[in-house]
């Protein structure tokens, strides 16, 4: 993927990191390396692919730096404290942080200058409603200094996830040509031309289902969490056209009736249903559940599970070599290098679009200068304080964008909520995420973030476009139905800003394959130097999936214990201390009296005596013996 050359001139040498530049005074700015960070794979999709360069940003540019320029003023006597004197109070603020410009004509000024845009991609990003100031820019340029070098030595194949000796490069998948060796390079390019073909094959119905009366595939069946599936969601919801070819269900969770509903949602065309099973470990329990319950569907059902099934994980997991044991229709690679966040086949989707959006601005997050990444950094670490002290509060206003929100959420949490920093101290960072839906948010919590707790800051999602050309119509003379949203978002804008509440807006012309891959690009960046601007390591991840683990083995005590006196006759009802003293766990009282209710609750384990609600009156038995469980 041939990268596109920026369109937009820089300024001078000793460039603008982030300002707009359309003044006609001369540039004299100190860099603040930008974008720097790594972006945190979360959009390296099941497909693999990736993700080229090609930017064209436009900033304006004042004849002061960067790092020196503020807007932002004292806050009027009649503007609410809140603003500045509690968050100056906020640990880790800079004392250098001033109250809200209020004044309309200094805050078009300030909006003016700090509009960024990206031509080619139809994308602007708006900071003028966050107020830092110029002397926070000074104070934070050698962290965008050090975030800038650590992003150049990652590019060339560093170790950054030294807890597992791996390095992060999916910016690689975006641009091949920046693999550090002609293997990697390859690797890449025939993944993503392999994926388009099977992909082509299948929505054309070369590739076909052996049992269906279709003739073709009909339904995709996405399994897998967390990345693997938040990803796909949005992506799905945001892109796929009205009428797809194929309709895609997800298998997100290993709640059993969620797991039912799907499949009896599919009813006959299970039949004619491409599973993709994403996991790159192959060994999440939450989706190899889910695959297994599939699979039980698809043995009742007598169809061969393995002629419709599709693995996407890393080399040699369990789940590519069961895949290839049992022949199944097509395995994908996800590489080591790559964190497994996010992943997505949606039928009806121009995957190299979507690449090329994200290629785009990657390109536009490497340079020093005007680097839209950078700045939404620079934004959140003012309004957080640099330790999550405010939430981040994401509104798209635009149905198709919904997802975004939860994406984001898993993308920031993931990568920012960490223990311990670089150095070893104890940090407890974060920045907590949630979102709506604008216009929907006016009726559900816009009242409190109006007037209640001042703890968030909002990021605006607009969609400039409201619909295609020519299909757009007046409700009332002079507005449309799309000109209520526009007023929604920009009444809500202003509402939170004249009450000291800050925000972000980021906009796009339309919702698009490249648009939404140039969202998750910026996105990615973001979460990566906001890392390095608080020394953390976003890509490191401790173990925390494997909570469920304990619990189920402390079961299976349980079970054994309850299955043994079940045997005796007569049977053997026990208490809970009974059970608790025979399983040599007596700390673990409390998990017992949860997992027997639990157990109780399914048919699973009988109550002899008392009741769930009295948990010190029960005894409790199996319903039957398993006599050859006493002897394993």
């Amino acid at each position: 993927m041939a990268a596109i050359s920026g369109l937009c001139p820089s300024s001078s040498s000793s460039s603008n990191l982030m300002r707009n530049q359309h003044s006609s005074s001369s540039l004299s700015k100190t860099q603040l390396p930008s974008v720097v960070s790594y972006q945190h794979h979360r959009i390296e999709e099941t497909l693999k692919a990736g993700f080229s360069s090609v930017c064209c940003n436009t900033w304006n540019a004042k004849t002061t730096s960067i790092l020196t320029h503020s807007v932002a003023r004292e806050v009027p006597a009649n503007v609410s404290k809140s603003t500045t004197t509690i968050d100056d109070e906020l640990a880790g603020k800079s004392k250098s942080k001033k109250g809200l410009e209020m004044d309309p004509q200094a805050l078009w000024e300030r909006y003016t200058e700090w509009l960024y845009q990206h031509k080619e991609l139809g994308l602007y990003l708006d900071v003028s409603r966050v107020g830092f100031t110029e002397e926070f820019v000074k104070e934070m340029e050698p962290r965008f200094l050090k975030a800038f070098k650590a992003m150049e030595e990652l590019e060339k194949g560093a170790i950054a996830n030294p807890d597992e000796g791996r390095m992060v490069g999916h910016y690689w998948l975006r641009n091949p040509k920046l693999s550090p060796n002609s293997f990697l390079r390859l690797q890449i390019e025939n993944t993503l031309e392999s994926i388009c073909a099977f992909a082509d094959e299948v929505v054309g119905g070369k590739i076909k289902p052996p049992s269906s009366s279709a003739g073709r595939f009909t339904q995709i069946l996405s399994i897998g969490i967390g990345g693997s599936a938040l990803g796909p969601q949005f992506v799905a919801e945001a892109l796929a056209p009205d009428n797809p070819p194929l309709k895609i269900r997800f298998i997100d969770n290993t709640d059993p009736a969620g797991i039912d509903h799907q499949i009896a949602q599919l009813g006959p065309e299970l039949a004619s249903t491409l599973v993709i099973v994403v996991s790159k470990s192959g060994g999440t329990p939450e989706t190899r559940n889910g695959l297994l319950e599939v699979q039980k569907a698809f043995r009742e059902a007598g169809l061969n599970f393995a002629k419709q099934g599709v693995a996407i994980t890393q080399e040699n997991s369990l789940l590519d070599n069961t895949a290839r044991i049992e022949g199944w229709l097509a395995r994908f690679p996800m590489f080591d290098w790559v964190g497994g966040r996010t992943s997505e086949m949606s039928a009806g989707i121009d995957i190299k679009e979507m690449l090329a959006g994200a290629s785009l601005m990657d390109k536009a997050n490497r340079t020093n200068v005007n680097n839209p990444a950078a700045l939404l950094a620079l934004c959140w670490h003012w309004a957080s304080n640099g330790v999550g002290s405010k939430d981040m509060v994401v509104l798209p206003y635009k149905d198709s964008l919904l997802l975004f929100s939860r994406y984001l959420q898993q993308l920031v949490m993931e990568s920012l909520g960490k223990e311990f920093d670089l150095d070893g101290n104890r940090v407890n960072q974060g920045l907590t995420v949630y979102g709506n839906k604008g216009s929907t948010d006016q009726h559900a919590y816009i009242q409190q973030l109006r007037e209640g707790v001042h703890n968030f800051f909002v990021t605006f999602i607009e969609v400039l476009r409201d619909r295609p050309p020519g299909h757009d119509w007046e409700l009332e003379p002079g507005v449309t139905c799309g000109d209520y949203l526009f007023g929604m978002l920009q009444g809500t804008r202003s509402a939170l800003y004249s009450n000291g509440r800050e925000s972000i807006t980021v906009s796009v012309q339309e919702v698009t394959p490249r648009s939404v891959g140039a969202l998750i690009a910026l996105y990615e960046r973001a979460v990566g130097i906001y890392a390095s601007l608080v020394n953390i390591n976003a890509y490191h991840q401790p173990a925390g999936k494997k909570a469920a683990g304990e619990v189920l083995a402390l079961q299976k005590r349980v079970l054994a214990v309850l299955n043994e006196a079940s045997c005796k006759d007569p049977i053997e009802p026990l208490s809970l201390d009974e059970v608790a003293d025979r399983c040599h766990a007596s700390e673990d009282i409390e998990m017992i009296y949860k997992i027997i209710a639990h157990m109780a609750a399914n048919d699973r384990a009988v109550i002899a005596e008392g009741n769930c609600g009295s948990p010190r009156s029960i005894k409790v038995f199996l319903g039957e013996c398993n006599v050859e469980d006493l002897y394993d």
